[in-house]
């Protein structure tokens, strides 16, 4: 794939000098690779995004946009096995939700098959690789240990016309699964096993989401990734830190064909986050074994599930700039995601009323209070939402942890003889409480109205809601998925065994009457209780079902990592 030189443009002034950036910037001034920035991003197509892929998305769409480049979408699916449309469809949606576009760049490595199997050719007719008859069971023994050299295989000096003949038929279908595998012939005593004559191809007759039966032999992933990057003129190759030690493979392979040109490999640490897993195959278990709803479950670290809770796109790209690019390996604390969503929420979110444990409150002195209408502001971090009207009747309902009926000291929220401020709505006095006979529960106060105007000392602000102007609505409470910040922390436990189980707790709650109406991925904070958004999968017309978001209160401070 040719392509014509790109304009160079540098990137913002404020943007973070990382090393990708540094070494980007040494390669443009030296004025290698025609000046062009040609990143990409190579899913592979067997599980949905997680925030990890996040950072690896932002980091290649971000500097391609930087430097006046561009980046490609292109999956890795040479492993059908594990494949499916599935996650392809929803890959290009989280990539998409993240904002980014790769426009008419969308590939697939099995674009390459024809092209990956003529460089294969290339590589036995030079004498660099070999049809192996030993299993991968067998080849263990054979590779040997860092600290030991390998033993060859048999198969290694096969003479290159009956490799070529071997590998055409395996090709043409002749042999069964894992009779045979082709490997490059490098260095069985490299204390890189990497380099221990890997696997190139192996058969496998398994259905191919795109190329459907017409292959039964596939490449592997670090022969296919490479050409593949060579294929489509990409320029720096960035990945994560664990294919290090595979970039000599790399470098190998593209060193000894005929491709038109050779990417740059450029490793970064990836994303832990704490209290989640960041493994498709683990997160993969989470949803068959049903410890979750499935793939976007809000508690889960997916993409889907961040965008169903109601993170917003702008925070996660806020938060993958801030973590910054290195190359050593650390845990990042889930507090500063949720800091880097409340911030957006903030500024950008409506604010409504909503009482999550409601407490039925009688306004004695009815005849002030009936139909009263208060002002509310819809956003103080934004003038130009201006405010909305709020109906203030006789009967409302206050949250019940607003009220004690026998207060600890210093408690300044409702209590028997004692006055509160209702946000928005003047001022509360409880005259009388109201209990279950059998119970004894607390299930009515009543309670004297003062307007606004009058002057009642009171130390605390509490929330409310009509009881004739709100709606019912169920509400999703969420917690930490694990009990522990990191899950695989022991190798020897079972990390399903460290789930929360109070991870989500569902209420009935009263909330304005206007939230009835919410529209499915709408966020609003619910003052004094958090950020919430409209769940898009289980809400109705009319009924909707509230996801909570973050929490009002920030426990992550600037410098903290």
């Amino acid at each position: 794939m040719t392509t014509a030189p790109t304009t160079h443009t540098s990137p913002e002034p404020g943007a973070p000098r990382h090393f990708i950036r540094q070494l980007i910037d040494q390669d443009l001034a030296a004025g290698k690779r025609d000046g062009q920035v040609i990143t990409r991003f190579p899913p592979e197509p067997n599980g949905y995004l997680h925030i990890g892929h996040a950072k690896s998305i932002c980091l290649n769409f971000g500097l391609a946009k930087e430097y006046g480049g561009r980046c490609h979408l292109r999956y890795d699916d040479t492993n059908p096995a594990a494949e499916d449309v599935e996650y392809v469809d929803a890959i290009e949606a989280d990539v998409r939700w993240l904002g980014f576009d790769w426009g008419h760049h969308h590939y697939f490595a099995s674009d390459y098959f024809e092209a990956l199997y003529g460089y294969a050719v290339e590589l036995i007719e030079k004498g660099l690789a070999y049809v192996c008859d030993l299993s991968a069971e067998a080849f263990k023994d054979y590779r040997g240990v860092p600290t030991r050299p390998g033993t060859e295989s048999p198969s290694r000096n096969r003479p290159v016309a009956e490799n070529l003949d071997l590998f055409q038929r395996m090709r043409a279908g002749e042999f069964a699964d894992g009779q045979y595998v082709l490997r490059a012939k490098i260095d069985m005593a490299s204390p890189n096993l990497h380099l221990r004559d890997p696997t190139l191809y192996r058969i496998k007759r398994i259905h191919h989401h795109r190329t459907g039966d017409q292959w039964c032999i596939y490449p592997m992933y670090d022969f296919a990734h490479g050409i593949s990057d060579a294929i489509e003129g990409i320029t720096h190759s960035i990945c994560t830190l664990e294919f290090e030690v595979h970039r000599p493979l790399y470098d190998w392979i593209l060193d000894h064909i005929s491709v038109p040109c050779h990417p740059q490999q450029i490793e970064f640490a990836r994303l832990n986050l704490t209290y989640t897993v960041m493994s498709k195959r683990r997160l993969l278990n989470l949803v068959r074994e049903g410890y979750v709803s499935g793939w976007d479950d809000p508690r889960m670290p997916t993409l889907c599930g961040m965008r169903r809770r109601g993170y917003p796109p702008a925070a996660i790209r806020t938060f993958c700039e801030t973590i910054g690019v290195t190359k050593y390996d650390s845990m990042t604390e889930m507090e500063l995601l949720e800091h880097s969503v409340r911030a957006e929420l903030n500024r950008t979110s409506l604010r409504r009323l909503a009482v999550l444990d409601p407490l039925r409150v009688v306004i004695t002195n009815s005849e002030d209070a009936e139909r009263h209408v208060v002002e509310a502001v819809n956003n103080p971090e934004d003038e130009t939402a201006g405010k909305r009207p709020v109906a203030f009747t006789s009967e409302i309902y206050i949250d019940r942890a607003d009220f004690a009926e026998e207060p600890p000291p210093k408690y300044f929220r409702l209590a028997p003889g004692k006055s509160v401020r209702l946000r928005y709505a003047g001022f509360l006095t409880c005259e009388r409480v109201e209990k279950d006979a059998v119970t004894g529960t607390v299930q009515t106060l009543y309670c004297r109205w003062d307007p606004p105007e009058a002057k009642v000392k009171v130390k605390a602000t509490i929330h409310w809601v009509s009881a004739s102007a709100s709606a019912c609505a169920e509400v999703r409470l969420y917690d930490r998925l694990f009990t522990v910040a990191d899950p695989m922390d022991d190798p020897e436990r079972d990390y399903t065994e460290l789930i929360n189980p109070d991870s989500l707790r569902v209420v009935q709650a009263r909330v304005e009457s206007a939230l009835a109406e919410a529209e499915p991925g709408e966020a609003f904070q619910f003052e004094r209780v958090g950020y919430f958004c409209v769940d898009a999968k289980d809400s109705r017309p009319g009924a909707p079902v509230f996801n909570q978001v973050v929490a009002l209160k920030d426990s992550w401070k600037p410098g903290k990592t």
